[in-house]
């Protein structure tokens, strides 16, 4: 039985990449409106030096932020605004629920080539969650994890830490956060106006 589920998830992966790629690829081609996403050498006021692209199929926006075709964000049905004080707003909770490396590196190294980037050091990039775990983010799904240029910590765990403690506060509604982070995080607390 033991298996199969390692089969069946390895398939689910497999198509789940596919979807996403597939999905990305007929946004970028499809020639839709506007300008195409351009991608950025330059560093952003994050800090955050994006890396040369060699045109893959995701395309990096403005600043350090992942293609909305290819990473949308996903969150985790078993958090909600009902039960974050037992999830995300308990110490240690997000531990029990992050995918091992050996998971993330293979999406990492799947996501660097569909992002095009040049420079294809593992090292060079987190496999970071879009909507993070301390929001309720889910944690294995292909379109909430994206090669993330830079290592960590950077700038974004700052916000998904201030996020976190403003839902855990009562400040900001779980939903709010999830859309603020997942639309722009450079971004987000500023939208919500704790930033």
């Amino acid at each position: 039985m033991h298996e199969w589920t390692r089969r069946a998830g390895a398939a689910a992966l497999v198509v789940a990449l596919a979807v996403a790629q597939a999905g990305c690829q007929s946004k970028s081609s499809s020639g839709g409106k506007g300008k195409p996403r351009s991608r950025s050498t330059t560093s952003t006021s994050a800090a955050t030096s994006m890396p040369a692209s060699t045109g893959g199929t995701c395309h990096v926006r403005p600043g350090p932020l992942p293609d909305s075709a290819c990473t949308p964000g996903a969150t985790n049905p078993q958090v909600t605004q009902a039960n974050i004080a037992s999830t995300i707003c308990k110490s240690g909770w997000t531990a029990t629920i992050r995918p091992p490396a050996s998971y993330t590196n293979k999406l990492k190294t799947d996501g660097i080539r569909a992002y095009g980037y040049s420079d294809t050091t593992m090292s060079s990039y987190e496999e970071d969650h879009l909507i993070s775990l301390e929001l309720g983010g889910a944690p294995s799904d292909p379109k909430n994890l994206w090669p993330e240029p830079g290592g960590s910590p950077n700038p974004k765990d700052k916000v998904e830490n201030d996020l976190n403690h403003a839902v855990c506060s009562g400040k900001v509604q779980l939903a709010d956060a999830q859309r603020a982070i997942a639309g722009d995080w450079t971004t987000a607390e500023r939208t919500l106006g704790i930033g």
